[in-house]
């Protein structure tokens, strides 16, 4: 079989898939779509995100309470184009340039109805065991969760409103406005459109914090008013805090903790300002121990997100206006063959200089 799914025995394209297999083995395999409802399209994947929970999948064959235990296709941060709409479909005609939101809900339950869809315990997300993803070179999805790209805003940007879409997520929840300075814990990716996001909701003073002097650099080239380099260690949380305040050189009035260990997490609490918010973001660990008590004493208020809701549309507001630029976040490209997979993987899982690794397909 050709790379990315060439003809069959009956002249018909195979649609193939990068599917999970076994502890460190992804295979691209035959992938047999579903049929198309009459409220689906059926999309050419074009550009597709590694994610770090893809990565958690593949090192461990699980993410948080989601297990593995059949071979499953990966990928959720995806853009493509639409090449067959079913026959109730009026939003979209072939060839429109989509972004596809990868979480089907069941819009029956009483989070779904209440609009916190995100919520949702029947939520079919691509690429969350057992639903399969998008790094294949065809899916079917429901067209209200396929939304068309502007003319200046690339495929590859598409596929970026995903990660995009927590930071506004987030910060949303947090109610991010001209009059909040931010802290942002970690300078992964996550922590990067946080950033990005941040600055585009209007706060006037962001500071970000990572043990990575690679990933401060580039939160720097991206906007941020200043960065701080902390250790790992819980000891150094007191002098952390200390260099993190003086920093900021005013209220923090909200930080974001995108790691969501308890050395980050306790540092973003007794950071924050009395009166204030943390937002808990990353999901580094399960379980933490952190100052709860002090920080409640100081009324600090304490939100969580899971993924997002209604967030495409501002997305690719903020894209095509160019109030947020994700194309310096895309560090390294790969084509759709097994070795490429195999070496993008790697690349995303060893970090470094590598933000986000995209697939061209």
């Amino acid at each position: 079989m050709g790379k990315g799914g060439e003809g069959g025995m009956d002249g018909k394209e195979v649609n193939m898939a990068a599917w999970l297999v076994s502890v460190n083995t992804l295979k691209i395999q035959p992938f047999e779509l579903p049929p198309l409802g009459p409220h689906d399209v059926r999309v050419r994947m074009k550009a597709v995100g590694i994610c770090g929970s893809d990565v958690h999948y593949l090192k461990t064959m699980r993410c948080a309470h989601f297990v593995v235990k059949e071979p499953m296709v990966i990928g959720h941060e995806c853009a493509g184009v639409v090449e067959e709409v079913g026959i109730e479909v009026k939003s979209l005609v072939v060839g429109d340039r989509v972004a596809l939101e990868p979480g089907i809900s069941c819009w029956r339950c009483k989070y779904c109805k209440g609009g916190r869809y995100n919520l949702c315990s029947e939520m079919k997300f691509f690429a969350t065991p057992p639903v399969h993803g998008s790094l294949a070179n065809q899916v079917v999805h429901p067209a209200d969760l396929c939304f068309k790209l502007p003319n200046n805003v690339s495929l590859e940007e598409g596929a970026m409103c995903e990660p995009l879409s927590v930071g506004i997520h987030a910060c949303r929840r947090a109610d991010i406005g001209p009059e909040k300075n931010v802290l942002i814990m970690g300078a992964g990716p996550i922590g990067l459109v946080t950033l990005l996001a941040a600055r585009a909701f209007g706060s006037p003073r962001i500071i970000i914090v990572d043990v990575d002097e690679y990933r401060l650099s580039v939160a720097k080239s991206l906007g941020a008013d200043d960065i701080v380099k902390v250790s790992t260690s819980m000891q150094d949380i007191d002098e952390d805090v200390i260099h993190i305040q003086k920093a900021m050189d005013a209220e923090i009035d909200v930080s974001f903790d995108c790691a969501g260990f308890s050395k980050t997490m306790s540092t973003a609490l007794n950071a924050t300002s009395p009166g204030g918010k943390v937002c808990l973001v990353g999901m580094g660990h399960n379980e933490m121990t952190v100052p709860l008590t002090p920080a409640a004493a100081r009324e600090v208020d304490i939100v969580g997100i899971f993924r997002y809701k209604d967030t495409w549309p501002l997305c690719l507001e903020f894209l095509r206006s160019g109030k947020i630029d994700v194309k310096p976040l895309i560090t390294h490209r790969f084509g759709f063959s097994q070795k490429e997979v195999e070496e993008a993987f790697e690349v995303s899982a060893r970090g470094g200089d590598a933000i986000k690794v995209m697939f061209n397909i």
